[in-house]
């Protein structure tokens, strides 16, 4: 197959030449585990400050991630459904900031709910997409949990709301119960 410029041109060759050599699949799922272990190992000083040993163990396990097929299949399914995710963010909080103002915090409550679905179907479709059971249970289930998510968000409401001081609005009491002062 030819690659032109209807094909992405130069950097379309030079990704198609990386995918080929591995970095897609290998070197970059490797950089990212090692970095997190890395970066976790030095938090939590587990060997004090001896980074030769922290760096020996992100090399170990970053090498043995990828002795198997799995963490490249599971970092190819979930990064382009992580960056969708984020582009349905953005375009809502484009248009959100064209007409409304932000300073509300219920605009930035009903942004964090968006955001935790989001971030919830892309965990479970990336479950089903590599064969984890809890995907195709999520697919089969997800509207019974969805109703007692609500329902028990409606039974906190309702307690957090409840009002014990008359002289207080209900207003500042759904401040309170969600956290805001």
């Amino acid at each position: 197959m030819a690659w032109s410029n209807f094909y992405g041109g130069a950097i379309g060759n030079v990704l198609a030449k990386w995918e080929e050599m591995g970095v897609f699949s290998y070197v970059l799922p490797f950089l990212i585990i090692f970095s997190l272990i890395f970066i976790i190992l030095n938090q939590i000083k587990l060997f004090k400050e001896n980074r030769a040993v922290n760096s020996v163990i992100a090399l170990a396990v970053g090498f043995m991630s990828l002795q198997f097929e799995f963490v490249p299949r599971f970092f190819a399914e979930i990064f382009p459904r992580v960056g969708i995710g984020l582009a349905i963010i953005l375009v809502i909080l484009i248009f959100l900031g064209m007409f409304i103002d932000p300073e509300k915090p219920g605009i930035m409550i009903g942004l964090m709910i968006v955001g935790a679905v989001i971030v919830v179907v892309v965990l479970i479709n990336t479950a089903g997409s590599v064969g984890w059971t809890a995907g195709y249970w999520w697919e089969d289930n997800w509207g019974t949990v969805i109703g007692i998510v609500a329902f028990l968000a409606i039974i906190f409401l309702v307690i957090g709301t409840s009002n014990k001081d008359p002289n207080q609005p209900k207003q500042n009491l759904i401040y309170k119960a969600l956290g805001f002062r």
